[in-house]
């Protein structure tokens, strides 16, 4: 097929163009793809479910009996080990459910060190 001379420039400023404001738009535009826009609305329920249910978690905390004891573990574990002593205390198994959450007690943790100091 013969393409016009004149055609020519058009063609190619259409290609480039194109390419330019798909590469501007998806760095710095904020445009996603599906699968991201997916991954970032499960990170935002996630991260909405957790606050929801840190205030479960510190009730918890706050009405066990053996609460200064466990506090006290707490404390004196290294810190990137704090998250499983909550989880092991109890503090981050919701009611209703057999296994603590990992997440849960991040916050719980980051929480009770708020709430201490």
């Amino acid at each position: 097929m013969n393409t016009p001379e004149w055609l020519k420039p058009g063609i190619y400023g259409a290609l480039i163009g194109a390419v330019f404001v798909g590469t501007v738009g998806f760095s710095w535009g904020g445009w996603v793809t599906g699968g991201g826009a997916n991954k970032m609305a499960n990170a935002m329920s996630r991260d909405s479910v957790i606050a929801a249910l840190l205030p479960v978690c510190l009730d918890m905390s706050r009405t066990d009996s053996d609460r200064i004891a466990k506090l006290a573990t707490i404390r004196e574990t290294s810190t990137y080990k704090q998250r499983d002593a909550v989880m092991s205390a109890g503090w981050a198994t919701m009611p209703g459910s057999e296994t603590p959450d990992r997440d849960l007690a991040q916050a719980c943790v980051a929480a009770l060190d708020l709430e201490a100091s």
